[in-house]
Parts: structure tokens; C-alpha cells; sequence
């Protein structure tokens, strides 16, 4: 750098005109010149000291600031790991929360697996119990003994109606007389006519009566009706079926209930309050021609059959049809004293 300035300062040095000093003031350009020299190299040692001087304290400031810089980058690095310090703390409280949440769920479950294991292991206890109950003496084994029993005396009271109030086919010299949905079988076929101990159910109630009827015939269609209902009640009573149209029993002048007539005759305000038909009685229909109504008559022999199919539904058989009472009666005889309907 020095040889440069003397490069630039030697053309103005050329540039300037030459100084004459005297002869008497040479020794006096002389001294100040050595002194200018002395001081100049003075200010060269000291520069140089100086820079000797110097150089240690760039290096110490160079090597400081690399130290800062290096502090700065150490001071961001654990800046940045202390915010994943702080977020991984969060993260652990969160998961230290769940697991107390879980755990606590967790207890919960047990508490209820506990109580569940202990009602489970009575239970288990009680149902050996009942198995060792259900397979000694009194078990199953006499269950199905007691059913048999049952079922035999079913057969036997029944065949005991069946012989009081016996269903038997006719000869057809009198079926023109006949009302002709009495007279069809199961089969379809009508061979036969059907009656109860000898009396059979004619069309009388069914039609118009009047002055000149028969009255022999219509009683003796009352009687038959009044044979057939005790007959139904009395089967009823041993399968242990409540009849869904309750009947009344006095031979040939017996009737039969209905509920929903009640219902379809009551007024809307008594609809509201169904303890009204609880306790009060249902509508009753005549098994026999009252008077002239021959309609309340018919329906009660309705409600008669239904009756019927509703036993023979109870031991698992179909109906013979609508208005087939005697033959209904005598097909339900059948199937209670089959062998089948105890096994």
C-alpha cells in the first residue's frame, strides 16, 4: 500500500521546480532533515509496534465475533429446542391427562366387569341348580310325566263330553231340512248330515219365522245349540283356553257375549276410559229364536263357531269354515283324542 502512495506522490514531486537551499542554511536543512528522518522512522518503529500490537487484538476480534456468531446459532438451536421442549411438554401433559381419563374409564369397566362376573357366576350357580333339578327326580322327566298325565286326562274328560254329547252322521232323508252350511264335512263332500245326541240344526233360526213355524223343530235346533255350547265350554275349561266370546249356559236357552259390540255401540266420550268395559258386562245373543229376531240368533251361532276355531286353533288345526259348527265339534273331539295330540 506504502509503494503505491509513493507512486502517486513521486510524479508530484518530479512535477514541483527544485529547491535551492544556501550554503549557510545547508547545515541547518541538514539537521532538520535528519531530524524529520529520525522522526520518521520513530513513527515507523512505532507503527510497526503497533501492528504487532494490533494484530493480536484483530485476532481476538475476529476470533470473537466468529464466537458470537457461533453463540448466536447456539442460542437459536436451543431456542428452537426449547419450544420442542415446550410443545413435547404439552404433549405429554395432554397424554398424561388421556391416560388418567383412559384409566379411570378403564376402572370403571372393571368395577362393571366385576359386578357383571359376580351376577354372571350366581347366575351360572343358579342355572346348575336348575340343572341339577331340571335332571334328578323331579326334573324334566317328570315334567313330561305330568304333561302326559295332563294330556291323558284332556283325552279322557273329552272322550267322557264326546260320549254325553255325541256327534255322529245321520241318514239324509231329511236334508232338505238341513241348514246347508251344517251339512258339508271336511272333505267338501255331503253325504251325511251331522247331529248332537240325535239333534240336528235346521234352518229355522236362520229364516224368517213366523206364526206357522215349527215350533218342535225350533226348539230342538235351541237344544242342539245349548248341547253344543256346554260341550265347547266344557273342553275350554280343560285346555284352560279363555273363550274369546264368553258364554252362559241354560240349555237351550243359553247365550254368548260379545265385547266389541259394546265397543262399536259405545259412545265416544265412554271410549276415553277403558275401565268402563272392563267392568261392565258384554252384549249378549241369544242361542235360540227369541221372538221373532231371527238376526241376533244367527249372529250368536257366529260367534258360537268362532268359539270353536279358536280351540282348534289352540291345538293347532284350521278351521272347517265359518258356519260348520257340529262339524267343527266333532273334528276337534277327533284331534284331542288322537294319539298324536299327546304326543
Amino acid at each position: 500500500m506504502e509503494s503505491e502512495k509513493n507512486k502517486a506522490a513521486k510524479p508530484a514531486i518530479e512535477s514541483e521546480a527544485p529547491k535551492v537551499i544556501e550554503w549557510e542554511e545547508l547545515e541547518q536543512e541538514l539537521a532538520r532533515l535528519w531530524s524529520l528522518s529520525s522522526a520518521l522512522n520513530k513513527s515507523k518503529e512505532r507503527k510497526a509496534d503497533l501492528h504487532q500490537r494490533l494484530e493480536p487484538l484483530i485476532q481476538v476480534r475476529e476470533e470473537s465475533l466468529r464466537r458470537s456468531n457461533e453463540l448466536e446459532e447456539m442460542r437459536q438451536k436451543l431456542e428452537s429446542r426449547r419450544m420442542l421442549l415446550g410443545n413435547l411438554l404439552m404433549r405429554s401433559k395432554n397424554a398424561t391427562e388421556e391416560a388418567r381419563n383412559r384409566e379411570e374409564q378403564l376402572n370403571a369397566g372393571i368395577r362393571s366387569l366385576l359386578v357383571s362376573g359376580k351376577a354372571l357366576s350366581a347366575a351360572h350357580k343358579k342355572l346348575k341348580e336348575a340343572n341339577r333339578l331340571l335332571a334328578g327326580e323331579r326334573g324334566h322327566v317328570h315334567l313330561k310325566k305330568l304333561q302326559k298325565m295332563l294330556q291323558d286326562r284332556i283325552k279322557h274328560m273329552t272322550t267322557q263330553v264326546s260320549v254325553l254329547y255325541p256327534v255322529k252322521a245321520i241318514g239324509s232323508t231329511q236334508k232338505e231340512k238341513l241348514e246347508p252350511s251344517f251339512v258339508a264335512s271336511k272333505s267338501g263332500n255331503s253325504s251325511g248330515s251331522l247331529a248332537i245326541l240325535g239333534l240336528q240344526l235346521n234352518s229355522l233360526p236362520l229364516k224368517k219365522a213366523s206364526f206357522f213355524s215349527d215350533k218342535k223343530e225350533v226348539q230342538r235346533s235351541a237344544t242342539a245349540l245349548g248341547y253344543v255350547a256346554h260341550a265347547v265350554s266344557l273342553i275350554a275349561s280343560y285346555l284352560d283356553v279363555p273363550l274369546r266370546y264368553p258364554l252362559r249356559m241354560g240349555g237351550s236357552r243359553s247365550y254368548i257375549g260379545d265385547h266389541a259390540s259394546l265397543v262399536a255401540s259405545a259412545s265416544p266420550d265412554s271410549l276415553s276410559n277403558p275401565t268402563l268395559f272392563t267392568n261392565s258386562n258384554p252384549t249378549e245373543f241369544p242361542l235360540f229364536l227369541e221372538g221373532q229376531d231371527t238376526t241376533r240368533a244367527a249372529y250368536a251361532i257366529f260367534l258360537l263357531n268362532k268359539d270353536l276355531e279358536q280351540l282348534l286353533n289352540f291345538i293347532g288345526i284350521q278351521s272347517l269354515g265359518p258356519r260348520h259348527v257340529l262339524a267343527n265339534l266333532k273334528e276337534l273331539f277327533k284331534i284331542i283324542q288322537s294319539k298324536e295330540f299327546i304326543d
